[in-house]
Protein backbone atom coordinates (compact mmCIF):
# COMPACT_ATOMS: atom_id res chain seq x y z
CA UNK A 1 0.00 0.00 0.00
CA UNK A 2 2.36 2.25 -0.47
CA UNK A 3 0.41 5.06 -2.59
CA UNK A 4 -1.53 5.04 0.16
CA UNK A 5 1.33 6.63 2.76
CA UNK A 6 2.29 10.08 0.31
CA UNK A 7 1.74 12.84 2.27
CA UNK A 8 0.96 16.51 1.84
CA UNK A 9 0.54 16.11 -1.57
CA UNK A 10 -2.10 18.73 -3.41
CA UNK A 11 -3.74 18.86 -6.10
CA UNK A 12 -1.76 19.60 -9.57
CA UNK A 13 -4.01 22.31 -11.95
CA UNK A 14 -4.48 20.85 -15.48
CA UNK A 15 -1.83 21.97 -17.85
CA UNK A 16 -3.10 24.72 -20.51
CA UNK A 17 -5.27 24.03 -23.09
CA UNK A 18 -6.52 20.80 -21.02
CA UNK A 19 -7.81 23.17 -17.76
CA UNK A 20 -11.21 23.50 -19.33
CA UNK A 21 -11.50 19.82 -20.27
CA UNK A 22 -13.82 17.48 -17.25
CA UNK A 23 -12.76 14.14 -16.88
CA UNK A 24 -15.40 11.49 -18.74
CA UNK A 25 -18.13 11.54 -17.95
CA UNK A 26 -18.46 7.67 -18.08
CA UNK A 27 -15.18 7.45 -16.00
CA UNK A 28 -16.38 9.10 -13.35
CA UNK A 29 -19.85 6.86 -13.55
CA UNK A 30 -18.27 4.26 -13.88
CA UNK A 31 -15.69 4.63 -11.23
CA UNK A 32 -18.67 5.94 -8.27
CA UNK A 33 -21.11 3.37 -9.98
CA UNK A 34 -18.63 0.49 -8.80
CA UNK A 35 -18.02 2.59 -5.54
CA UNK A 36 -21.59 3.04 -4.87
CA UNK A 37 -22.37 -0.98 -5.35
CA UNK A 38 -19.31 -2.02 -2.96
CA UNK A 39 -20.20 0.67 -0.22
CA UNK A 40 -23.92 -1.25 -0.25
CA UNK A 41 -22.23 -4.87 0.36
CA UNK A 42 -19.44 -3.91 2.62
CA UNK A 43 -22.03 -2.03 5.22
CA UNK A 44 -24.41 -4.59 4.76
CA UNK A 45 -21.78 -7.19 5.96
CA UNK A 46 -20.01 -4.70 8.69
CA UNK A 47 -23.41 -3.89 9.95
CA UNK A 48 -23.87 -7.81 9.99
CA UNK A 49 -20.96 -8.52 11.29
CA UNK A 50 -20.85 -5.64 14.17
CA UNK A 51 -24.31 -6.99 15.35
CA UNK A 52 -23.53 -10.62 14.99
CA UNK A 53 -20.28 -9.96 17.31
CA UNK A 54 -20.90 -6.78 19.46
CA UNK A 55 -17.59 -5.53 17.89
CA UNK A 56 -16.36 -1.63 17.75
CA UNK A 57 -14.42 -2.00 15.46
CA UNK A 58 -16.80 -3.37 12.75
CA UNK A 59 -19.15 -0.94 14.31
CA UNK A 60 -16.62 1.87 12.92
CA UNK A 61 -15.67 -0.09 9.71
CA UNK A 62 -19.29 -0.17 8.74
CA UNK A 63 -20.00 3.43 9.38
CA UNK A 64 -17.11 4.40 7.07
CA UNK A 65 -18.58 2.52 4.87
CA UNK A 66 -21.83 4.36 5.26
CA UNK A 67 -20.56 8.04 4.68
CA UNK A 68 -18.19 6.80 1.91
CA UNK A 69 -21.65 5.62 0.30
CA UNK A 70 -22.63 9.35 1.04
CA UNK A 71 -19.61 10.67 -0.71
CA UNK A 72 -19.19 8.88 -3.56
CA UNK A 73 -23.30 10.18 -4.00
CA UNK A 74 -22.44 13.82 -3.34
CA UNK A 75 -19.18 13.60 -6.06
CA UNK A 76 -21.71 11.39 -8.90
CA UNK A 77 -24.48 14.36 -8.24
CA UNK A 78 -21.53 16.49 -9.85
CA UNK A 79 -22.00 14.86 -12.93
CA UNK A 80 -25.60 14.40 -13.15
CA UNK A 81 -27.09 17.79 -15.32
CA UNK A 82 -30.13 17.56 -13.54
CA UNK A 83 -28.65 17.92 -10.15
CA UNK A 84 -25.56 19.34 -10.66
CA UNK A 85 -24.05 21.07 -6.93
CA UNK A 86 -20.74 23.08 -6.93
CA UNK A 87 -17.15 21.21 -6.61
CA UNK A 88 -16.62 23.32 -3.64
CA UNK A 89 -20.06 22.26 -2.19
CA UNK A 90 -19.36 18.85 -3.25
CA UNK A 91 -15.49 18.77 -1.21
CA UNK A 92 -16.62 20.82 2.03
CA UNK A 93 -19.46 17.84 2.19
CA UNK A 94 -17.04 15.20 1.89
CA UNK A 95 -14.73 16.33 4.43
CA UNK A 96 -17.46 17.24 6.32
CA UNK A 97 -18.89 13.19 6.38
CA UNK A 98 -14.70 12.54 7.57
CA UNK A 99 -15.03 14.53 10.66
CA UNK A 100 -18.64 12.47 11.24
CA UNK A 101 -17.06 9.27 10.84
CA UNK A 102 -14.65 10.65 13.18
CA UNK A 103 -16.52 11.26 15.77
CA UNK A 104 -19.03 7.97 15.42
CA UNK A 105 -15.89 6.11 15.25
CA UNK A 106 -14.72 7.59 18.59
CA UNK A 107 -17.54 7.63 20.42
CA UNK A 108 -18.49 3.63 19.41
CA UNK A 109 -14.58 2.89 20.61
CA UNK A 110 -15.09 4.81 24.10
CA UNK A 111 -18.69 3.56 25.01
CA UNK A 112 -16.88 -0.05 24.28
CA UNK A 113 -14.61 0.40 27.06
CA UNK A 114 -16.55 2.11 29.60
CA UNK A 115 -19.41 -0.53 28.94
CA UNK A 116 -16.72 -3.24 29.16
CA UNK A 117 -17.85 -5.45 26.03
CA UNK A 118 -16.44 -8.13 25.09
CA UNK A 119 -16.68 -8.66 21.18
CA UNK A 120 -16.67 -12.15 19.28
CA UNK A 121 -15.22 -13.40 16.49
CA UNK A 122 -16.65 -12.52 13.38
CA UNK A 123 -15.61 -14.47 10.44
CA UNK A 124 -17.95 -12.48 8.31
CA UNK A 125 -15.83 -9.08 9.25
CA UNK A 126 -12.54 -10.69 8.84
CA UNK A 127 -13.63 -11.45 5.32
CA UNK A 128 -15.03 -7.83 4.19
CA UNK A 129 -11.66 -6.19 5.53
CA UNK A 130 -9.56 -8.40 3.80
CA UNK A 131 -11.51 -8.00 0.83
CA UNK A 132 -11.57 -4.22 0.85
CA UNK A 133 -8.00 -4.27 1.63
CA UNK A 134 -7.52 -5.72 -1.98
CA UNK A 135 -10.63 -3.39 -3.78
CA UNK A 136 -10.44 0.06 -1.46
CA UNK A 137 -6.47 0.96 -2.57
CA UNK A 138 -7.37 0.28 -6.22
CA UNK A 139 -10.56 2.43 -6.03
CA UNK A 140 -8.02 5.31 -4.02
CA UNK A 141 -5.44 5.41 -6.99
CA UNK A 142 -7.85 5.42 -9.94
CA UNK A 143 -9.66 8.18 -8.77
CA UNK A 144 -6.79 9.94 -7.46
CA UNK A 145 -5.95 9.93 -10.97
CA UNK A 146 -8.73 11.33 -12.02
CA UNK A 147 -8.80 14.19 -9.62
CA UNK A 148 -5.29 14.73 -11.06
CA UNK A 149 -6.08 14.84 -14.11
CA UNK A 150 -9.43 17.11 -13.68
CA UNK A 151 -8.09 19.29 -10.81
CA UNK A 152 -11.62 18.34 -9.09
CA UNK A 153 -10.70 18.45 -5.47
CA UNK A 154 -14.41 17.21 -4.78
CA UNK A 155 -12.96 13.58 -6.11
CA UNK A 156 -9.46 13.87 -4.73
CA UNK A 157 -11.49 14.32 -1.38
CA UNK A 158 -13.45 11.23 -2.44
CA UNK A 159 -10.57 9.46 -3.66
CA UNK A 160 -9.22 10.15 0.29
CA UNK A 161 -12.26 8.27 1.52
CA UNK A 162 -11.53 5.30 -0.85
CA UNK A 163 -7.68 5.29 1.20
CA UNK A 164 -9.28 5.88 4.50
CA UNK A 165 -11.98 2.82 3.89
CA UNK A 166 -8.38 0.75 3.95
CA UNK A 167 -6.84 2.07 6.03
CA UNK A 168 -9.98 1.34 9.01
CA UNK A 169 -10.09 -2.14 7.16
CA UNK A 170 -6.54 -2.88 8.05
CA UNK A 171 -7.14 -1.71 11.66
CA UNK A 172 -9.79 -3.66 11.98
CA UNK A 173 -8.56 -6.39 10.69
CA UNK A 174 -6.21 -6.16 13.59
CA UNK A 175 -8.62 -5.66 15.90
CA UNK A 176 -10.34 -8.78 14.95
CA UNK A 177 -7.36 -10.92 14.61
CA UNK A 178 -5.95 -10.05 17.84
CA UNK A 179 -9.39 -10.34 19.80
CA UNK A 180 -10.10 -14.10 17.66
CA UNK A 181 -6.62 -15.60 18.58
CA UNK A 182 -6.03 -14.44 21.60
CA UNK A 183 -9.49 -13.33 23.23
CA UNK A 184 -8.16 -9.45 24.20
CA UNK A 185 -11.59 -8.05 24.87
CA UNK A 186 -10.41 -3.97 24.68
CA UNK A 187 -8.27 -4.44 21.74
CA UNK A 188 -10.99 -4.66 19.40
CA UNK A 189 -12.06 -0.93 20.88
CA UNK A 190 -8.76 0.27 20.91
CA UNK A 191 -7.82 -0.56 17.43
CA UNK A 192 -11.02 1.57 16.57
CA UNK A 193 -9.62 4.18 18.12
CA UNK A 194 -6.09 4.35 16.22
CA UNK A 195 -8.40 5.58 13.03
CA UNK A 196 -9.52 8.45 14.84
CA UNK A 197 -6.64 10.65 14.11
CA UNK A 198 -6.36 9.54 10.83
CA UNK A 199 -9.87 10.45 9.77
CA UNK A 200 -9.64 14.22 11.43
CA UNK A 201 -6.14 15.29 9.58
CA UNK A 202 -7.78 13.90 6.56
CA UNK A 203 -10.84 15.64 6.76
CA UNK A 204 -8.68 19.04 7.72
CA UNK A 205 -6.99 18.24 4.19
CA UNK A 206 -9.99 17.75 2.19
CA UNK A 207 -11.82 20.71 3.69
CA UNK A 208 -8.54 22.80 2.42
CA UNK A 209 -9.16 21.64 -0.77
CA UNK A 210 -5.41 19.39 -0.60
CA UNK A 211 -5.85 15.06 -1.58
CA UNK A 212 -5.12 14.01 1.77
CA UNK A 213 -2.36 12.56 3.41
CA UNK A 214 -2.90 9.04 2.76
CA UNK A 215 -4.26 9.61 -0.83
Amino acid sequence: MPDLMQIGIHLSKPAFGCAQKAPPRTRVFWLQGVTLVWMVIEFGVSAYAAITAHSPAMLAFGSDSLVELMSASVVLLQWVPSMSISERKATRTASMLLFVLAFVVAGTALASLVLGLRPGTSRAGIGITMAALVAMPVLAWLKRREAHHSGNTALAADAAQSATCAYLALIALVGLGVNACFHIAWFDAAAALVAVPILVKEGRSAWQGQTCGCC
